[in-house]
């Protein structure tokens, strides 16, 4: 028989990686977040501020537009993505000529690194050089210009956000259907169920463990987007795309406002955990109520 020992040895250097880079520096952020400091001063000692960071946050309208834009930003991403990530996890179901060669090719995007993803969609967006601003105007008369107006700035994110990360939507969806038994599904052939019924009733249920955990990381991951937007438009045209990856950085580094950066950056991690937990306690938790 094995000694407790042994195992804990085997989990120790996973241990240590989790409290060297998760445990510690949210540790000083926490501890930073109740201070004001500028290393950069004259004077780079902390100066302890005690809550007046989270009382700035509660009045900064900027932060606020922020996370508003955050979270229309990661709505209209996570939605869009699990709704197309399951049609083209259903297709790949299928047999179909060039199966193979179209589901590399859907996966290709989740290689590139996302300041290249922003990068290629700059050059994509560009007027006069780009191909989208031509084809826009030539096609549906367009006036494409992502510096000017805030509303294709906001679209153009979006859509590539969900360029970016649908196939990882995908991946996950289809191991949850390759996985299902095809047992029940055959009980409801042969009970007269309809597809929609099959699909409310079997199909989902059976593939809701797949769903929430899929939409936990694609909500976690589009809370904290910084890298793609950065590239592409910068946070402009104004603020129309400044989310609050980018503002928290705009406020850290040219700012130099390090305790108000971490006090922002917890609150978005309590942001963040707490639409998990709704989440979490709406579709998981939640025990049907008997009749």
């Amino acid at each position: 028989m094995r000694s407790p020992v042994t195992g804990w040895l085997f989990l120790a250097p996973t241990i240590l990686v989790l409290v060297v880079f998760g445990l510690v520096p949210f540790i000083y952020v926490a501890v930073v977040g109740f201070f004001d400091w500028n290393p950069f001063a004259a004077n780079p000692d902390l100066v302890f501020a005690g809550v007046n960071n989270y009382r700035r946050l509660v009045f900064d309208n900027q932060f606020l537009r922020s996370i508003g834009l955050t979270l229309q930003f990661t709505f209209w991403v996570v939605l869009s993505q699990l709704i197309i990530g399951y049609l083209l996890a259903q297709l790949f179901m299928r047999d179909f000529p060039l199966k193979g060669l179209f589901r590399t090719i859907h996966t290709l995007p989740l290689l590139v690194a996302p300041i290249a993803v922003g990068a290629a969609w700059r050059l994509l967006c560009v007027p006069g050089l780009g191909p989208l601003p031509f084809y826009l105007n030539r096609w549906f008369g367009i006036d494409f210009r992502l510096g000017s107006f805030e509303h294709q700035a906001f679209i153009t994110t979006v859509v590539m956000d969900i360029w970016h990360w649908t196939p990882l939507v995908t991946l996950t969806l289809l191991a949850g259907l390759s996985a299902m038994p095809k047992e029940p599904f055959e009980s409801a052939q042969v009970d007269g169920a309809n597809r929609w019924q099959t699909f409310w009733h079997i199909m989902l249920p059976l593939l809701k463990p797949v769903l929430i955990t899929t939409t936990f990381i694609r909500l976690m991951d589009a809370l904290r987007t910084v890298d793609e937007v950065w590239m592409l438009t910068g946070g402009g045209p104004g603020t129309a795309t400044r989310y609050i990856g980018l503002h928290i950085w705009r406020v850290v580094f040219p700012q130099t406002d390090y305790g108000y950066g971490a006090a922002m950056s917890l609150m978005t991690l309590y942001l963040t955990i707490m639409l998990c937990w709704f989440l979490y306690v709406g579709l998981v938790a939640r025990k049907p109520r008997a009749s």
